[in-house]
C-alpha cells in the first residue's frame, strides 16, 4: 500500500510540476514534453511527409493556400499581442502545402506546419471555407493540442504500469488491464480529444473572423462536410471529433461572438466567400 502511494503521489506530482496555461483557454494543460523537443521532430515528420507526397506549387490553389495561412497567422499574432502574449510565436515556424491526393482532411504539426489535401477542397468550395479549415488547424498548433494528446497518452500508460504493479494477483491484474483499456479510452482519451476539437473549433473561429473572413461559413461547411462524408461516422462518444451536427450547432453558436471579437480588431466587414 505504502509503494502504491508513492506511486500516486509520484504522478500528481509530476502532473503538477508539468503543466502550463495556454493564452488561448486559459487552461492549465499538460506538458511532458517542452515544445523546445517537440517542435523540432514535428518539423521533421513534416519534411519527410512532404518528401513523400506530390506537393503543388505554383498554382491558383497552392497560392490560395498560402495566401489563407499567413493571414490567419497574421490574425493570431494580433489577438495574441492583444492579450499581453508577446513573443508567444517565437518557436513557431508556418508553413502551408497543398498535396496532391484525393483525400477529404487538412492537418497542422505542432508548431505550425500545415497540409491541405486537394480531396478536402471540393468539399471547402471557397476561399472562405478553406478560412475556415485553416482556422482550426492553426488552432490546433497554438492550443499545444498535440503536445497535451502526447502528455495524455504517457500518463495513461504511465497508470497501467502503475496499476500493473500495484495490482498482485494474477487474475485481478489481467481483469484490470482489459478495462482499464477500454475504459480509459472511452472515459478518458476520446472526450480529451473531442475536447480539442471542441477547442480548435471556437478559437479557429475567432481567427477567421479576425483574419476578415465571414465565420458563418464554417456551419456551411461542416454541412457540406457531413453530406460528404455519407452520415458513415461511428457515434460521438466512441470518436476523437464531435458528431458533424454539434459541429454545426456550435460553430453556428459561435459566430456572433467571433464577429465581436473581430470588430475589436477593426474588422466589420468581412471577404466575399471568394469561389475559386
Amino acid at each position: 500500500m505504502k509503494f502504491k502511494n508513492t506511486i500516486v503521489a509520484s504522478l500528481t506530482l509530476i502532473m503538477f510540476l508539468s503543466c502550463a496555461t495556454n493564452p488561448f483557454t486559459g487552461k492549465k494543460t499538460l506538458a511532458f514534453i517542452p515544445n523546445a523537443q517537440l517542435f523540432p521532430t514535428a518539423f521533421a515528420q513534416y519534411n519527410q511527409v512532404l518528401t513523400e507526397s506530390n506537393v503543388e506549387t505554383g498554382t491558383t490553389r497552392s497560392n490560395m493556400i498560402k495566401r489563407v495561412g499567413q493571414r490567419i497567422a497574421v490574425a493570431a499574432e494580433r489577438w495574441l499581442n492583444a492579450n499581453g502574449q508577446q513573443g508567444y510565436l517565437n518557436d513557431y515556424q508556418w508553413e502551408y502545402n497543398l498535396i496532391a491526393e484525393d483525400i477529404v482532411n487538412a492537418w497542422c504539426m505542432p508548431g505550425g506546419k500545415i497540409v491541405f489535401y486537394t480531396g478536402i477542397l471540393p468539399v471547402a468550395e471557397n476561399e472562405t471555407a478553406i478560412a475556415a479549415i485553416m482556422g482550426h488547424e492553426v488552432a490546433h498548433a497554438l492550443a499545444n493540442h498535440g503536445q497535451q494528446r502526447m502528455s495524455a497518452g504517457m500518463l495513461q500508460q504511465g497508470l497501467a504500469i502503475a496499476g500493473n504493479i500495484a495490482i498482485k494477483d494474477e487474475q485481478s491484474r489481467n481483469a484490470f488491464n482489459q478495462y482499464y483499456g477500454v475504459g480509459s479510452n472511452v472515459l478518458g482519451m476520446l472526450p480529451f480529444s473531442r475536447s480539442h476539437e471542441n477547442e480548435a473549433d471556437r478559437i479557429g473561429l475567432y481567427l477567421t473572423a479576425i483574419a476578415g473572413y465571414n465565420p458563418d461559413e464554417a456551419a456551411e461547411l461542416w454541412k457540406r462536410m457531413a453530406q460528404a462524408s455519407g452520415g458513415q461516422a461511428p457515434p460521438e462518444f466512441l470518436s476523437t471529433h464531435p458528431a458533424n451536427q454539434t459541429r454545426i450547432d456550435n460553430l453556428t453558436e459561435l459566430a456572433p461572438a467571433a464577429k465581436a471579437e473581430a470588430r475589436k480588431f477593426g474588422v466589420t466587414s468581412f471577404r466575399p466567400l471568394g469561389k475559386y
